[in-house]
């Protein structure tokens, strides 16, 4: 048996050369309490799915809580996406959009196809975690909750989340519903894009929030080159920054009822994986859509 630690509380632990597994030992005086701890077993047990981490085994003895999931080889999102050392390769806008196009999906079950249906509620770049192929995997379910009927939602009178992934609803009046967790895709899915943060305080006031910072530019497309994360050094589809920007301004749409399900954010973005090379890498490095009617808006 062998084991190193990745961070706090985390480590890898391979068993007899043949499994690799990520253990979470959760601090006794940590902000994942006892309630957390079993919601996130009972959540994993009831939902399995490709872009929803496995979890391979718990222990709860005493006061020890330990979490064994699969191990995810490349980390979490924000690992690839946030401050890259100079030796890191950034990640490309197909990767990108294959990360987007799988974590949508673990949403889509989740919100559409899992009995009962949940609503995740902590949707960001730490809680998607990528394996060696860089297929995306959502992690870390202690603050879902099994989403009400219909078009109801969840009012709670604290709000408990990630300051700069929560919808405004649940903000301003602690109204939770699936909508809720769109409004977090479009965030990430920003932060896919432009390779910033959702919040960012060491950069000028008016760029810190990130939500904040893009929305004036979504509102003229002559402008949507100025979101493209510069580390892509232009090597993206126009059309397809056009269009991926276009499904993430619907997510983030101030009206719950107006964001789409995540169904159609599915639909919408699947065809942006698929690009012929570019035509002339030298002088110009967009991508050109295979078949630009298989995509929706």
């Amino acid at each position: 048996m062998f084991f190193t630690y990745l961070e706090d509380h985390i480590f890898m632990l391979l068993f007899d050369h043949t499994q690799v597994v990520a253990v979470k030992q959760l601090d006794k005086n940590g902000y994942q309490g006892n309630r957390e701890f079993l919601v996130e077993i009972l959540m994993l047990v009831l939902l399995k799915h490709p872009n929803l981490v496995e979890l391979v085994g718990y222990c709860i003895e005493e006061d020890q809580r330990i979490l064994v999931y699969e191990y995810m080889a490349n980390g979490s999102l924000e690992d690839h996406l946030i401050d890259l050392p100079p030796d890191k390769i950034p990640l490309d806008w197909n990767t990108r959009i294959k990360i987007a196009v799988g974590a949508a999906k673990g949403l889509e079950y989740m919100h559409e196809i899992a009995n009962p249906q949940v609503i995740y509620r902590d949707f960001k770049t730490s809680n998607i975690l990528l394996d060696q192929d860089f297929n995306p995997k959502l992690s870390d379910f202690g603050l879902a909750k099994v989403s009400p009927s219909g078009d109801n939602s969840h009012v709670f009178t604290s709000v408990i989340g990630t300051y700069g992934y929560c919808a405004p609803e649940y903000i301003q009046i602690g109204q939770l519903s699936t909508k809720s967790d769109v409004y977090s895709f479009g965030v990430v899915f920003l932060e896919l894009i432009t390779g910033r943060r959702a919040v960012d305080n060491s950069r000028p006031p008016r760029e810190r929030n990130l939500v904040s910072w893009a929305k004036p530019l979504l509102n003229h497309r002559k402008k949507f080159v100025l979101l493209a994360d510069p580390l892509l050094d232009g090597d993206y589809p126009i059309k397809g920054l056009h269009h991926a920007l276009t499904v993430a301004a619907m997510c983030l749409q101030e009206e719950p009822s107006l964001r789409p399900l995540m169904s159609y954010v599915v639909r919408s973005l699947e065809c942006l994986i698929t690009y012929s090379e570019p035509a002339e890498r030298k002088n110009m490095k967009h991508y050109q859509m295979v078949d630009e009617s298989n995509c929706i808006i």
